[in-house]
């Protein structure tokens, strides 16, 4: 049976998406992506599925920061409709609620219902673990925006249904192994995420990603971030469509790795329907 390791509890966004990719697998809620990631490193859990960004939040922080220094490889990827609700205490009634509890990502995808009910705001560790927090607690004046999964999970009253400001919000998660299983190169819409650090010399990111733009290869993400104290060239997390066995992606590789002290691919995994849609 697959153990599969996630940041949060159960009734969770992230372990809605676990179950959405591994139905029979065993969950592994962790307090923290470092600790989800370290399962697998240790082999306490076969893969770990982490979100990397949001529709309306943008990227998740910490995450690409981790991807690189983890030693692991992303495998596959899964976009997750994300809706929540707002819950309270049975019985509760909207016009008790002074204090609203969610996740700080999840207080940010819901800001017209906070402005529109005035309530102070207090951030968890978790969407589901705010829910968990207001029914331990027991009172109407606290209410948690959370995972419709997390009502019924925690015995608490939906307020008010679907209050995420965007109905399109989407929140990518990607899936991470020990091993790095590369999806073979057979023309289907694929994905290569890779991190590489630039050469200290002047220009040198504007040479590393000229073969991409040379060879038209669309880069869909590319995030730095510093190592140590700054003086340090900066590093980068990027996603490109495409196989590294594609001729135009092998080119653009050849450009980069001469420009860079280091390339190291993270994975190359089926790129998701949704990105069809979109």
């Amino acid at each position: 049976m697959t153990t599969a390791a996630y940041q949060g509890e159960p009734g969770s966004n992230s372990a809605t998406a676990a179950r959405a990719l591994f139905p029979d697998s065993r969950e592994l809620p962790c307090t923290s992506f470092e600790q989800a990631l370290d399962a697998v490193t240790l082999g306490a859990a076969d893969v770990a599925v982490i979100p990397v960004d949001n529709s309306a939040a943008g990227r998740v922080a910490d995450v690409h920061h981790l991807l690189p220094e983890s030693g692991l490889f992303i495998v596959a990827e899964y976009f997750l409709a994300i809706r929540f609700d707002l819950m309270g205490v049975p019985g509760a009634t909207l016009d008790q609620v002074e204090c609203v509890r969610s996740h700080v990502h999840a207080l940010g995808q819901c800001r017209k219902i906070l402005r529109e009910g005035g309530w102070r705001t207090l951030v968890s560790d978790d969407t589901a673990g705010a829910a968990r927090e207001v029914a331990e607690l027991g009172d109407p004046r606290h209410a948690a925006l959370a995972p419709p999964a997390a009502a019924e999970l925690y015995g608490l009253d939906v307020l008010r249904p679907e209050v995420e400001d965007d109905p399109d919000n989407t929140t990518r998660f990607v899936v991470l192994s020990r091993d790095a299983a590369f999806a073979p190169h057979s023309g289907e819409p694929t994905m290569t995420s890779l991190f590489f650090c630039v050469r200290n010399i002047p220009s040198a990111l504007y040479k590393a990603l000229g073969g991409f733009a040379s060879s038209g290869v669309n880069l869909t993400k590319i995030e730095s971030y510093q190592m140590g104290a700054g003086l340090n060239p900066s590093r980068f997390y990027v996603e490109v469509e495409g196989h590294p066995d594609d001729e135009r992606v092998a080119l653009a590789l050849h450009e980069l790795r001469f420009f860079s002290t280091e390339v190291r691919i993270l994975g190359v995994y089926p790129a998701h329907p949704h990105r069809a849609k979109s």
